[in-house]
């Protein structure tokens, strides 16, 4: 397979968001994004992610979307990592780590990240299996948490 890796720009945003939701339909995840959220997050006057697509042709075969971040734990800034997809027919070519590769390289240039965090769906066996390949490790100890919305807001509002 021959495939093209780039860093996403605004014509890429149907690619984007049509790979995004069978992410999240492969996933059984609710898709909340929509494409302007994508666009302002993406694109906007001060951009919160990015994005890398890989191409062969028109066909859009994958992509990664990642943000920044910092850790003082392990000294330096990283990128995080929050979607990795690839399309069914190029499962297997390598095209997983080329993209993981490419938003390093960037991360690398823009901020100077010197590690790649991300969290895998406890029933995704397969990814889980990938990741491991590629050298990912569990953090012990560490549990995700979020903050959603409404808990969100009310934390903003107290004063």
């Amino acid at each position: 397979m021959d495939f093209d890796i780039k860093l996403a720009e605004e014509p890429d945003l149907v690619a984007l968001d049509t790979g995004l939701r069978a992410l999240s339909e492969d996933l059984g995840d609710n898709h909340r994004a929509d494409r302007t959220a994508l666009e302002h997050a993406l694109f906007g006057p001060v951009p919160s992610a990015w994005a890398c697509v890989a191409t062969e042709g028109e066909a859009v075969l994958g992509l990664t979307l990642f943000s920044p971040l910092f850790s003082t734990g392990r000294g330096s800034a990283g990128l995080f990592v929050s979607d990795l997809w690839v399309a069914p027919e190029a499962r297997g070519e390598g095209l997983g780590p080329a993209l993981l590769r490419a938003a390093s390289d960037h991360a690398v240039r823009l901020w100077g990240a010197g590690f790649l965090r991300l969290i895998v769906h406890d029933h995704n066996a397969r990814a889980r299996a990938f990741y491991d390949r590629v050298g990912f490790e569990t953090i012990p100890g560490e549990t995700a948490l979020v903050l959603p919305g409404p808990a969100f807001e009310t934390l903003r509002r107290q004063t």
